[in-house]
């Protein structure tokens, strides 16, 4: 293995290679690679039980991917693989393992993580966890849980932001929508918008109502301020000794719990080796199993544990992880792909473009390597998204006839949970003709020719053709399944958290901090105290200064 200066992998060359073979000649075109090999969907094809990944419909040939499995090698995608489960700090800038895994994981799985007092069992740490959650949820169902009035709680509202958001709000949406038979009422509560809150509060009781709060610290300015808002419209109805039965924490941080008045028996931990993007599985999906059920949440964490333990077992060329991270490696790097869209055609998925933003851009929206040295290469698309077929009458006019080629990801269940199969048959058709029309395209000679047959003049079709034509060759892959249930929305969500780590690995980045999220926080720390009637201005730029003054300005607060 060619090593840099630094001791890291040299992955300059499998870089310039992997542009090199995009620029042969025809090297982007997909549809001839179908012409020249009639069994190019199977073989382009992976499958984990009724789980499949068709990566057909990229520009990629045998040799692109001996090209993409060699720069594997050259970043050792395998060690880094064994080093992932061996619970090692692969988050090396904040010196921690990587191990949501095992918050899904049995108890006897036996997975450990690195910590700077030691080696500790993962599994049994998140499975002794997760006894108290189900313990607390069948309580909440069973009305042993129940509110300061003696009420039971009908409804449970989640404040958190970001991961405490995002991948609670989608997993419980996918499960709970169209459906009537949810143990309880879920909302969400993340911009500190004070709009927000009056929304998500109105029409709820108080005395119905369990809050959830999600932050490990307890210190994120948005959760804090929405958990201090939720406190007093739960002490304005029911008084301050309510609290204790009414919020319960997902947190580390007891002093600041236990400040707040809440229950010390309703405060759930998780360890510094689940990063917030990663935490859905923990305690902090504690929503989750309180809106479906506990049978239903540990069947969606059976479904991760399944794709767990193909991507840590399977070998690279079998391994859907690794084949979707490898595609998207080629339309980041050697295509020069700057976006990544993702179309769920499933109403039940329409957040999970909002959770892979976070999981893909916050994890691997780097500018530096492990070395500490600039990249020099790409590295995460934007993502953009939302449900077919409403993205059909929105964004893909763009995807379709625009100057860049964007990749697209079609995920389809074939199996509904509806009495309309019309429809379901409707929305199949429709994502397998997008997929279909983005590699075939519409020629301009075709366009001319039907449009001289329904008798367009000459001078017309000069006209209008040129604007119709579609020029295909726009690479996609299409994730299909039997339908959506707990068991296989876990398996998809693990599938993409195990591209992102894949991808990571070759790029050479660390794929679990998130050091640019925190800038942004500290200065807003410093501006808020500015924002009331004669504070102290702090030094900032002329442009932000004169913002701080107009905004109060306006409010009259100058």
């Amino acid at each position: 293995m060619t090593q840099t200066a630094s001791g890291f992998p040299d992955r300059k060359a499998g870089f310039a290679h992997l542009r090199a073979l995009a620029e042969r000649p025809g090297g982007r075109v997909i549809t001839r690679l179908f012409a020249a090999d009639p069994n190019r969907a199977a073989r382009f094809t992976l499958r984990l039980d009724d789980l499949s990944l068709d990566v057909s419909k990229s520009a990629i040939d045998d040799t692109a991917l001996d090209a993409l499995f060699a720069l594997a090698q050259t970043a050792d995608l395998e060690g880094f693989r064994r080093r992932l489960f061996a619970g090692e700090p692969l988050n090396e800038t904040e010196h921690r393992a990587a191990m949501h895994m095992a918050l899904r994981a049995p108890r006897g799985a036996g997975l450990k993580a690195v910590m700077a007092g030691g080696t500790e069992d993962a599994t049994v740490f998140a499975a002794n966890e997760r006894d108290k959650m189900e313990r607390f949820v069948r309580g909440v169902h069973a009305g042993q849980q129940r509110g300061a009035t003696g009420e039971r709680f009908t409804d449970v509202l989640t404040i958190g932001i970001g991961g405490s958001d995002l991948g609670p709000r989608v997993a419980t949406e996918a499960l709970t929508i169209g459906r009537s038979d949810q143990a309880m009422n879920a909302h969400f509560l993340s911009n500190v918008d004070g709009h927000a809150f009056q929304e998500v509060t109105r029409g709820l009781d108080p005395a119905r109502t369990l809050v959830l709060v999600a932050s490990k610290t307890f210190t994120t300015l948005e959760t804090s301020m929405n958990a201090a808002a939720a406190r007093a419209w739960i002490v304005g109805a029911l008084g301050d000794a309510a609290v204790a039965k009414h919020f319960a924490a997902l947190s580390t941080n007891l002093k600041a719990v236990a400040a707040f008045g809440m229950n010390p028996d309703r405060v759930f931990a998780f360890q510094d080796w689940v990063g917030g993007r990663y935490s859905l599985w923990s305690p902090v999906g504690l929503v989750i199993p309180l809106a479906v059920g506990w049978d239903k949440f540990q069947r969606m964490l059976d479904g991760a544990w399944a794709m767990d333990q193909h991507f840590r077992d399977a070998p690279l060329r079998q391994n859907l992880p690794v084949m979707l991270g490898l595609v998207g490696i080629w339309n980041v790097n050697a295509l020069g792909c700057a976006t990544q869209c993702i179309l769920a055609y499933d109403d039940r998925l329409r957040r999970l473009p909002a959770h892979l933003q976070q999981l893909e851009m916050e994890s691997n929206g780097k500018h530096v390597m492990l070395s500490g040295q600039p990249v020099g290469w790409d590295t995460c698309p934007i993502l953009f998204g939302e449900p077919g077929t409403n993205a059909q009458h929105s964004f893909m006019q763009l995807v379709h006839q625009g100057t860049r080629p964007v990749p697209v990801d079609f995920i389809l269940a074939a199996a509904a949970d509806h009495s309309r199969p019309e429809a379901h048959r409707a929305l199949a058709a429709n994502a397998f003709a997008q997929a279909e029309a983005l590699m075939v395209g519409r020629p301009e000679a075709a366009i001319r020719a039907d449009m001289q047959a329904h008798g367009a003049s000459p001078a017309e079709i000069d006209a209008i053709a040129p604007h119709r034509v579609a020029v295909g060759e726009r690479p996609s892959n299409t994730i299909l399944f039997k339908h959506l249930d707990p068991f296989s929305l876990g398996r998809l969500i693990a599938l993409y958290e195990h591209k992102v780590a894949v991808q990571g690995c070759l790029w050479g980045i660390d794929s679990f901090d998130q050091w640019g999220v925190e800038l942004g926080k500290q200065l807003a720390n410093g501006i808020l105290p500015e924002l009331t009637p004669g504070a102290a201005r702090g030094s900032h730029d002329g442009s932000t200064t004169a913002l701080i003054e107009r905004f109060l300005a306006l409010r009259g607060d100058s």
